[in-house]
């Protein structure tokens, strides 16, 4: 379901801006617009998006190590 969750009621409007954010700074060629910046910032406390921002910076930083490394992805999740 997060692969459509823009388009999902199963999602509440701030776990939606927290994926589209997340999404955005991790897609090659995307970045965080402004717009999407104060939709998650309605959303999220300054302190809420700093540890949201470390969380998708962090697992950006894994999978980078883990490509690195010939490291397997280990089946978790569905990969796009």
């Amino acid at each position: 379901q997060v692969a459509h969750a823009a388009t999902s009621d199963l999602f509440s409007a701030s776990e939606r801006a927290a994926l589209a954010y997340a999404e955005a700074m991790t897609v090659t060629g995307q970045k965080v617009t402004d717009e999407l910046f104060t939709r998650v910032r309605s959303q999220f406390s300054e302190a809420q998006l700093v540890e949201l921002t470390a969380a998708a910076a962090l697992e950006n930083f894994r999978s980078k190590f883990n490509v690195a490394l010939g490291i397997e992805a280990q089946g978790f999740c569905v990969l796009r």
